[in-house]
């Protein structure tokens, strides 16, 4: 027996002595060849290789497309925000000389657009989501409630005929139109709360997910690119502390996993579209991602993801990343001012999330479950992750109608296309004219700031310095010999044109104004003259400039806010346990109804107010909590705590009941001391009726309670 040989049970040796038997053992190296091999095998499957090679072909069309007709128009915006000229333009002004100066006219105008936008967006309160949701007018019937309605009124009917009451027809036909009124009324009321609390939890996940957070940036690229995208709810796993109780009531903090719907602002410079569409769920689109290793580790055990194909992926690409280099990145980065190689040796690897529709037969060659596809011949919508020859992820789209988590939006819309315009866009010749007058002026301000001398260097003795002037120079010539009457030397003032250039500024300034709807008083750096100089005039040139950036407004509400709120309403109903979030409900955006003036819905509150408040008929017709109502909705506009100043409805329905039952125990308790002090029978007479007075208190019926209660008058 050899005992310098490792015995079975040593590390290494892939074997290990058990009751049964030999067992084979394993390092990590060798699970993971064989993993990646296993990784390797799946891959290379005809419809993985089929499914690849279809989003290889997409995306280099739609890159091709882009590259050639949209990415130079990006660049130009992005530089013109930045203050920067285009190469081409550089290089010209540096040929011909002089001034390169660059005036930021475009770069205030995207600050007051981005800063007027976020203002009205906000209207409802600092970190409040521009969206409300309602119930429908007329909510849906659930078999459950028609049931319960059917059997109370069958309750109902059977009371009354218990006691002789026989409605005719007429009489039950009325009868049941102001049940199904009453019924209605519940149903609203119902769908209301439902529609109340879906809303707080929908704003608690907006808040925790970042939705502000990231619709800020989008607002910047909406104000600086022909297009903005934002992206949303995506459902991700992060980390989340939790206070847990223990059994001797101290709490402890623990780290856990949970899954979250988030929100993204998407760079334009990274989604890539057909060619045909106009809006994300027109046809196919790309999204290219720059993830970390980190980020690609997160998506191990996720849902949807291959675990094998992202190890193959992290062991192939670990050292050095995969990159898919594009021109556009290096222009990108030099226009943003970063250094591009340090961006090309990033080591982040590259991913194409594709989503289009494919037909049912090419799912079924890709191998998907024909209990997925049912019918071969219809379209399937399907979103694939790329990462170089690796699908990790190909699943159908789960939305249930096939949409896509993606929103665009323009500044100004272009009917039927993609790219819209930007206020870059609006103001490029303004900015160009602009910049031309600058350079010119800084130039001509140069040259006309001094005398322009001309010398006759013919009569210049040897060494004389003609560059240099100053004041008693003594200037040194020699005779001429050609008897010549011109002076050797002499001064000329070139004419200054700084008037002409600024009028030439101004009134490409004011049309930049009117071309992009922004008016530079907006900005607080000009105060307008005319009417503009009266309170009443400044507003009325704020409601008139108002209607330019309420289009703008109405756009966002349209194509990005109420969508992506539907889409996480859509989500909470469909994964949501909470019976109580659940309801017929319709979501407005509302981002363009707060244009309305504030002054003046602030002062149509405070009417209505001081009618609730002071107008017994109207105190009749609403009610308590009407007025309670009424006031929590005051002090909300105030940026109070309305719970803590008005009770909810519920509080103060529960409240009544409280004092109701109250007062009822204290009609019983005086009336049972009223009925122990009358005379035993037999004995005659009647007791002594105590005084009246008033005690200013009442039961729950009205009737007032005397500081001394008489039986006679409760009997």
């Amino acid at each position: 027996m050899d005992f310098n040989a490792p015995m079975p049970s040593q590390p290494g040796s892939g074997l290990v002595m058990s009751i049964g038997g030999v067992l084979p053992v394993k390092n990590l190296s060798q699970l993971h060849a064989e993993e990646k091999a296993q990784a390797q095998v799946a891959n290379s499957r005809s419809y993985i290789t089929n499914l690849a090679g279809h989003v290889k072909s997409r995306w280099s069309s739609m890159r091709d497309y882009k590259q050639q007709d949209v990415e130079p128009r990006l660049l130009s915006c992005l530089r013109q925000r930045r203050g920067e000229y285009d190469p081409e333009v550089l290089a010209q002004i540096k040929q011909q000389g002089g001034s390169a100066i660059y005036l930021m006219l475009s770069s205030n105008k995207a600050r007051a657009a981005s800063s007027w936008i976020r203002d009205v967006m906000n209207d409802a309160g600092e970190g409040a989501i521009p969206y409300i949701l309602r119930s429908t007018p007329v909510p849906e019937l659930s078999p459950q409630f028609v049931q319960r309605a059917y059997q109370s009124i069958r309750q109902e009917l059977a009371v009354a005929a218990s006691v002789g009451i026989n409605p005719s027809e007429d009489e039950l036909e009325q009868y049941l139109i102001a049940r199904k009124e009453v019924m209605v009324n519940e149903l609203r009321e119902h769908a209301s709360r439902k529609a109340e609390n879906m809303k707080r939890k929908m704003d608690d996940q907006m808040v925790e997910g970042g939705f502000l957070d990231e619709f800020h940036k989008f607002v910047d690229d909406l104000v600086t690119f022909p297009y903005a995208v934002f992206k949303g709810p995506i459902v991700k796993r992060r980390k989340a502390l939790k206070w847990i109780e223990g059994v001797d009531g101290q709490y402890t903090i623990d780290l856990q996993d949970e899954l979250a719907p988030t929100w993204e602002r998407v760079d334009p410079f990274m989604i890539y579209w057909a060619k045909h569409s106009a809006q994300p769920d027109d046809g196919e689109m790309i999204e290219r991602h720059r993830l970390s290793r980190e980020d690609l580790s997160a998506m191990i055990g996720v849902e949807g993801y291959s675990d094998a194909a992202i190890r193959a992926v992290l062991d192939e690409y670990g050292a050095g990343g995969l990159h898919e280099w594009l021109w556009i990145d290096t222009e990108k980065a030099d226009a943003e001012g970063r250094d591009a190689d340090l961006e090309n040796d990033s080591g982040l690897i590259d991913a194409l999330q594709y989503w289009g529709s494919v037909q049912g037969k090419m799912l079924l060659d890709w191998g998907l479950d024909d209990g997925v596809v049912d019918d071969p011949l219809k379209d399937y919508p399907v979103e694939v992750w790329l990462v170089g020859d690796w699908v990790i992820k190909a699943v159908v789209n789960p939305e249930a109608l096939g949409r896509k988590p993606y929103y665009k939006a323009s500044y100004e819309e272009v009917p039927g296309a993609w790219l819209g315009n930007s206020p870059m866009d609006l103001i490029r010749d303004c900015q160009a004219v602009i910049n031309a007058a600058a350079r010119a002026l800084v130039n001509n301000m140069g040259i006309a700031s001094g005398p322009q001398v001309w010398v006759n260097v013919d009569r210049l003795p040897q060494g004389e310095e003609i560059t240099q002037m100053y004041p008693w120079k003594i200037w040194q010539f020699t005779s001429d010999m050609a008897n010549n009457s011109a002076p050797p030397v002499d001064f000329f003032q070139p004419n200054s044109l700084a008037s002409e250039l600024m009028t030439i500024y101004e009134r490409f300034h004011d049309l930049a104004d009117n071309y992009s709807g922004i008016p530079r008083y907006l900005t607080g750096g000009e105060s307008p003259g005319g009417a503009g100089r009266t309170a009443s005039g400044m507003s009325m040139m704020m409601n008139n400039a108002g209607k330019a950036i309420k289009q703008v407004i109405s756009n966002i509400d349209r194509h990005v806010i109420q969508p992506a709120v539907e889409r996480l309403w859509m989500w909470n109903m469909r994964y949501s346990d909470d019976p109580d979030l659940k309801g017929d409900v319709k979501v407005v955006a509302k981002g363009a109804n707060a244009l309305v003036v504030k002054e003046a819905a602030a002062q149509r509150r405070n009417e209505m107010m001081q009618i609730a408040l002071t107008n017994p008929m109207a105190q009749q017709i609403m009610g308590v909590e009407g007025v309670a109502a009424l006031l929590r909705e005051q002090a909300k506009t105030l940026d109070m705590n309305a719970d803590r100043i008005v009770p909810s409805p519920e509080i103060a329905k529960a409240r009544a009941m409280v004092a109701q039952a109250q007062a009822m125990i204290q009609q019983a308790q005086m009336a049972q001391q009223g009925m122990l002090m009358q005379p035993p029978p037999g004995q005659g007479g009647s007791p002594q009726a105590g005084p009246t007075t008033d005690s200013g208190q009442r039961l729950a019926d009205g009737t007032p309670v005397t500081d001394t209660f008489s039986p006679m008058r409760t009997s």
